[in-house]
């Protein structure tokens, strides 16, 4: 018996070293498994190619984690809240006027970014005006955001179907039998539809937001009514446009004038068709899309997340974002936007959009929703 052990002591004896060698190989294997970095970014900023170049910087410098892009995308301020309050995100793609909106929910679930540090290599590269926007500034007087770039939400008009001598040159022109189901509308975020409205009647577009700042109750009562003229003209027009889109638009053979916040042009460009801005003479609505960090992310994780936002903040991104995306970028070190202009179009001449307070917010979002009920949308 002491023989027949003694002859199988080195059959055990590999037998466990392979066991030991797989249990070593199982544990390096489960020290490797990269941690998410979440993203919570709007269609199309954010491509594949965008995702491998930062995981590859993120390996090299031996930071273990990885972008992963959150689902659904980003859609409106209310979606993107509550994707940050449920801590499904860690670094967004806020809209600036978002972080302030409604009692500035959001800004208390963001922290101030370290514009010092010295993984954002390209922060000095930025348009300075945009750097410290008093509507992204939190109470120390910090910043709560990293510009990316802009837009406008654009009317875009198909070249191929209709004259130049035909394009519309006034945002009254919407309300016009001529263009009647020609057109399409963002549904999510209503007070651009309003905002058209309080232009054509030559108002601000903000000028409901600006009369509740001003303490002008009764202004306010008079544009809210739901008998005034405002409130048939936010109706009249949800009645003429031929759809309404969610999240990015739909370019479609019905339609002559689509509504875009511009990213999706592009596509169409390359495709061969020709849509062209309609440069309205009362102006456009403006936006800054910005780079967020979400509270509670820190030591390598924020590291992990500023060495993200700094390439897209580098000039290849914003160069893409300039040709591709047909959006204004925040970096000096990329040409202007053909089609758009540069930043000082959007400051200087532009219509930005403020933080709505929860005031103004619920009763555009009252106005809007009587127009959804009463054309049936």
């Amino acid at each position: 018996m002491r023989f027949k052990l003694s002859a199988l002591w080195p059959i055990f004896t590999v037998a466990l070293l392979f066991s030991m060698s797989c249990y070593s190989a199982n544990q390096t294997e489960e020290a490797e498994v990269k941690q998410p970095l979440r993203v919570l970014t709007w269609e199309g900023y954010v491509t594949a190619e965008d995702v491998r170049e930062v995981n590859l910087i993120l390996t090299e410098q031996g930071y273990n984690y990885e972008v992963e892009l959150v689902t659904p995308f980003a859609q409106s301020a209310d979606q993107m809240f509550d994707l940050i309050r449920a801590r499904k995100c860690d670094i967004t793609f806020l809209t600036l006027y978002f972080i302030k909106m409604q009692k500035e929910q959001t800004s208390k679930l963001l922290q101030a970014i370290n514009i010092q540090s010295p993984r954002l290599t390209h922060f000095p590269d930025l348009h300075a005006k945009l750097t410290r926007l008093d509507i992204g500034i939190n109470a120390n007087g910090e910043p709560l955001y990293i510009p990316w770039g802009g837009g406008i939400y654009g009317f875009y008009i198909n070249t191929d179907k209709v004259k130049q001598a035909d394009i519309p040159t006034s945002v009254s022109d919407l309300w016009l039998d001529e263009w009647k189901n020609t057109f399409s509308l963002n549904i999510a975020q209503e007070w651009y539809n309003l905002g058209l409205a309080l232009m054509s009647m030559g108002h601000s577009p903000f000028y409901l937001y600006e009369s509740l700042k001003s303490h002008d109750r009764q202004t306010v009562l008079k544009m809210s009514s739901p008998d005034g003229e405002l409130q048939y003209k936010i109706a009249k027009l949800y009645l003429a446009a031929k759809s309404f889109w969610l999240n990015s638009s739909g370019f479609n053979d019905e339609l002559l004038i689509v509504s875009s916040w511009g990213p999706e042009v592009h596509s169409q460009h390359v495709k061969g068709d020709n849509w062209q801005l309609i440069d309205f003479k009362e102006g456009h609505m403006a936006w800054l899309d910005t780079i967020n960090f979400v509270k509670g992310v820190e030591g390598k994780k924020l590291e992990a997340a500023e060495i993200f936002a700094n390439y897209f903040i580098g000039k290849e991104v914003q160069t893409r974002i300039s040709s591709e995306l047909s959006m204004i970028p925040a970096s000096k070190k990329v040409a202007a936007n053909p089609m758009l202009g540069d930043v000082n179009n959007i400051v200087k001449k532009i219509w930005v959009v403020p933080p709505f307070d929860n005031s103004s917010y619920d009763i555009m979002k009252k106005m809007t929703d009587r127009a959804k009920v009463t054309t049936g949308h």
